[in-house]
């Protein structure tokens, strides 16, 4: 081995809750490959208790979140492997954090009715975050800005069309076992 870096490519499904994060990074995972994670499971016992009772996170309680989460996409680059990872990602200066780890990171914003998320965060089972945040997160929402490596996709597309056109619009290989089917 030369010390040469295996290409990878880092990609951060973002949005507020709602927005069906985690199922569309979860379908581009399954098919390209590429390295799911949940960025709600770094969140440290304290957020999560926090979040839980309605409160939204500060600025201090996500600095270490973010440094994890950029942190566990640079040892997946450094491996060679490929990532993609469910985050809220809503600040311009959150996805600055990210972006320290690998050495590029690209941001799928699912984006889209306010209306439409807020009912799926009420049929929503089994997840802490509770819809009183949802509005705290909307408000705090910063769009991606022009020199930020990204696109938008309306979250009113089925999850299997949203993982479909990011794939397409990504440039990304589907795994050979896809590929053939």
């Amino acid at each position: 081995m030369t010390g040469e870096q295996l290409p990878t490519r880092h990609i951060v499904v973002m949005g507020v809750s709602g927005a069906g994060k985690t199922t569309v990074a979860r379908g581009i995972s399954e098919l390209t490959g590429l390295r799911f994670a949940e960025a709600d499971e770094f969140h440290s016992a304290a957020n999560v208790a926090q979040m839980r009772a309605g409160i939204p996170l500060d600025d201090a309680a996500r600095w270490p979140w973010l440094r994890a989460l950029a942190a566990w996409m640079a040892e997946r680059h450094a491996e060679g492997v490929s990532t993609v990872l469910a985050c809220s990602a809503l600040k311009r200066a959150y996805r600055d954090e990210l972006r320290q780890g690998p050495p590029e990171v690209e941001f799928l914003h699912l984006d889209g009715s306010a209306e439409l998320m807020r009912e799926r965060l009420r049929l929503r089972v089994g997840h802490y975050m509770p819809a009183s945040l949802f509005d705290s997160q909307r408000a705090i929402l910063e769009h991606l800005e022009p020199d930020e490596s990204g696109m938008v996709l309306e979250v009113a597309a089925s999850p299997d069309d949203l993982v479909r056109v990011a794939i397409d619009r990504l440039g990304l290989p589907l795994r050979a076992s896809v590929a053939g089917h």
